[in-house]
Order: structure tokens, then C-alpha cells, then sequence
């Protein structure tokens, strides 16, 4: 029995693929499938797949031209056999122990969707940015938004969820858009069933300049306000409360010859300034 699909939406990442797929490889849970979803790549990912499928059958290539990777998760979706999903970006990996823990824990109390902590590598730096002491259950859909941080960390990819719920749902990622996570997440902690939330366990994700996401186009900036306006629609539609104050709503950057001397965030009713982008020195309240 494969007990959960792990799906990997692949574009030209060959210089964070072999990390990632070494950590899916070597999990402690080993009733897995790896579905590699290759979105038409242009170097040397496909190679790098091919590589690791001659030493682990568990792992499933999809070739296919570039779409995005909306489409690419929808794909490997559809051609999943396991019990629960889980989603990896190909430039992330996860602990040993990733998905043993999640899956355990989402038996143990007939859940619908696990969830971990995850940490932020930039630089070579690790920071935890989310964690959970105690293995706890979520049995409201305002307490999973509230352990799940919503609106401020809107991912898909630290959590599994069990595919005949996702089913039931006929929920699809949105194709042709950025941030699609934003969109769709609120709608899963919504209509599947319980969710547990598990400690000592994370996922990283890598803040890679070069991923989609941290583009910088207009394609980019309305994406994100058509995912950000999708969400709060959403959750007025259907009587959800969101703590929108702890939510980034805009990012300024001010640069001198491509160092960043000042940024600015803006939340809801405040402003905040960090001087080269990292030290804080002063905040603005806004009504």
C-alpha cells in the first residue's frame, strides 16, 4: 500500500534537485511514491530525475511541456495511487522522519490533513519560522486557520492530506497563476475534516531568488492580489475570521547600485522600515 504520493513539480532546479529527491529517497517512511512532474525544463533537471529513477523505482517522471506550476500539481495529482498527498518543491527537501511523522500522527487521529513546522534557509542560514510543541487536534475550522497561521503563511507544502477528502473536494490549484497556495488553502482547512498539527518535525524551504514566486513582474504583483482578494472573499463568504494584522500586504525595496539599503513592509495598520533589508529602526502605525 502506498501510503502517501509525494508530488514534485520540477523546472530548471538542477542545482537544488539532488538534495531534494536524497531526502524523499532516504525517508523513514518507505510505502511512498515520488510523482516528478518535469514542466518542461530546459537544463539538466530531467537528467538529474533519470539518474535518481535508475536507483529508486519509487520514483515517477512526468514529462510535459511548460505550463506552470498550477498545472504541474494538478498533474500529479490525478496520477496519484497513495493515501495521502503531500507537495514538495523541487528546490526544498524535508527531515528523515517528514512524512512517518505526519502520517503516523494523521492515523493515530483519523485526520483529513497533518501538519509540521517548517524552516527558512537563506544563505546557509536555517531559521525555524514555524513550530509546535504538542501534537494537538483541530477540530474547528477557525482553530485549523488559527494553527495554521492563516493569512500569513498560506503553503501547501507543509501538510499531507488524505487524497480521497482532496477528491471529494474537486478542488484543482488555479492554472496560469502565481500563489496559487493563497487561493486554495483556506478552501482545504475549510471543507476537509480534522487536522492534527505535529511537533519536532519540519519542513525547509529554501528562499531561492530564482524561484517563481520571488519574480518581480506585473504578471507577479496582480497574481498575488488576485490570490490575496480570492482568500478574504472566501473567508467572508463563508464566516471565517482571519487575523489579517499579521499579514504582509505590500513589500517596497529601495536600492543603490543592486544593494538594498531600506526596506518597507506594510501590514494593515503599520508600517515597517529595515535598514539594508534585515535591521529594524523604526515602525509607522497607519489607520
Amino acid at each position: 500500500m502506498i501510503k502517501v504520493s509525494i508530488i514534485v513539480p520540477v523546472y530548471n532546479v538542477e542545482k537544488y534537485l539532488g538534495t531534494c529527491l536524497e531526502s524523499l529517497i532516504n525517508q523513514s517512511l518507505k510505502e511512498i511514491e515520488i510523482i516528478c512532474v518535469n514542466d518542461g525544463s530546459t537544463d539538466d533537471s530531467l537528467l538529474i530525475l533519470e539518474d535518481f529513477a535508475r536507483k529508486d523505482s519509487r520514483i515517477i517522471i512526468i514529462n510535459k511541456e511548460n505550463e506552470g506550476q498550477s498545472v504541474a500539481r494538478n498533474i500529479g495529482v490525478e496520477k496519484a495511487r497513495g493515501e495521502y498527498l503531500g507537495f514538495v518543491d523541487s528546490d526544498d527537501w524535508v527531515e528523515v522522519n517528514y512524512f512517518e511523522k505526519l502520517y503516523n500522527s494523521a492515523k493515530k487521529y483519523d485526520c483529513d490533513i497533518a501538519c509540521a513546522g517548517f524552516k527558512k534557509i537563506k544563505k546557509n542560514n536555517i531559521k525555524i519560522r514555524k513550530s509546535y510543541e504538542a501534537e494537538l487536534l483541530c477540530t474547528t475550522v477557525n482553530d485549523k486557520i488559527r494553527m495554521d497561521n492563516l493569512p500569513a503563511d498560506n503553503y501547501i507544502w507543509n501538510k499531507i492530506y488524505k487524497r480521497s477528502a482532496w477528491k471529494d473536494l474537486g478542488v484543482k490549484f488555479q492554472p496560469c497563476r502565481f500563489y496559487e497556495d493563497i487561493a486554495l488553502i483556506i478552501k482545504l482547512l475549510h471543507k476537509m475534516g480534522k487536522m492534527v498539527v505535529v511537533p519536532d518535525v519540519y519542513y525547509i524551504y529554501r528562499a531561492n531568488p530564482n524561484s517563481t514566486v520571488r519574480q518581480k513582474s506585473i504578471k507577479h504583483s496582480e497574481d498575488y492580489k488576485w490570490a490575496i482578494n480570492e482568500l478574504y472573499k472566501y473567508a467572508e463568504d463563508n464566516n471565517i475570521f482571519l487575523d489579517i494584522g499579521n499579514m504582509i500586504q505590500k513589500k517596497e525595496y529601495y536600492k543603490i547600485f543592486n544593494l538594498t539599503v531600506l526596506k518597507v513592509y506594510y501590514y494593515k495598520n503599520l508600517k515597517i522600515y529595515k535598514l539594508l533589508g534585515f535591521i529594524p529602526f523604526g515602525k509607522i502605525v497607519t489607520v
